[in-house]
């Protein structure tokens, strides 16, 4: 069986809470009049933030998650600990332990990043491809994602009940919500959006965004070799990783800054400690 590689850019979440019974509570304000057949259903971001945390939280103990003594972890928090405030979120960043080439990124600013993609991608490539999940924070799609699941799954229950409003959501609701979550796809303008979110994020931080170039470069060569009907699928959603390669490149040679990308040095392990020997001088007698 050939290995799959997810690409760069699917929101990967599951739901689920150890208590049986655990409910997330709205109140009247996020849940609309069902009865009325209201097809707008409006989440807005704290209400999208609420459920990617507690998302995000079962995620974590369902994944090998990398310790803070972790070389994965250390270089993250290297080349990304400075980038924690976003427009209006605060982002957090954690490794998973997994082969998968991925990162995600949901409402409430939680950024994963799978070791796969950490071994492969140099560190101004995986600025490149976190920035692009971040540009989907930014832009709202991660909220809008949510608000589709929500849609789709939470509400088709309560609209052939006989309640006038729902006010939280159940364990099955969450369930539901979850595998639409993983089945969902940003739209093509909204990962195009992302993308130049990223070209600009480099750019405004100092970073060399040739450096995009070369992460679709990285995911097009990959795509080569993978089963036709997967990449067929991933392809309905996502741009060509060559088009936005190209594109990543026609940007850089707006801006008369373009140099093919050379990929710097990839190590995941933790630094070695530099130990000075103390000399000591004997006196002369």
């Amino acid at each position: 069986m050939k290995k799959r590689f997810i690409i760069v850019g699917l929101i990967f979440t599951a739901f689920g809470f150890t208590k049986m019974n655990a409910q997330i509570n709205f109140g009247e304000k996020a849940i609309g009049a069902v009865q009325k057949g209201v097809a707008a259903f409006t989440l807005t971001n704290a209400d999208a933030a609420a459920l990617s945390k507690e998302a995000v939280r079962k995620l974590d103990s369902t994944n090998q998650v990398a310790p803070a003594t972790d070389g994965y972890t250390l270089r993250l928090n290297r080349v990304f600990g400075k980038h924690t405030a976003g427009d209006g979120f605060t982002l957090n960043y954690k490794v998973y332990k997994l082969k998968e080439v991925n990162a995600f990124a949901t409402a409430d600013g939680s950024v994963r990043v799978y070791s796969g993609l950490m071994d492969i991608m140099d560190d101004n490539e995986l600025l490149a491809v976190i920035g692009h999940e971040i540009g989907h924070v930014a832009n709202n799609d991660s909220r809008d994602a949510m608000r589709a699941a929500y849609q789709k799954e939470a509400l088709i229950d309560g609209a052939s009940s006989q309640s006038a409003k729902i006010s939280a959501v159940t364990d099955s609701q969450l369930g539901k919500i979850g595998s639409a979550l993983i089945d969902s796809k940003h739209s093509r303008k909204q990962e195009t959006e992302a993308d130049l979110y990223s070209y600009n994020f480099l750019k405004k931080n100092g970073y060399n965004v040739n450096a995009e170039e070369s992460a679709f470069r990285i995911l097009a060569k990959m795509s080569e070799g993978a089963e036709a009907s997967f990449i067929d699928q991933m392809m309905s959603s996502h741009p060509d990783s060559k088009k936005r390669a190209d594109d990543a490149k026609a940007r850089a040679e707006k801006d008369g800054v373009y140099k093919p990308y050379v990929q710097q040095k990839i190590d995941n392990t933790v630094p070695k400690k530099t130990t000075t020997k103390k000399t000591t001088t004997k006196k002369k007698k």
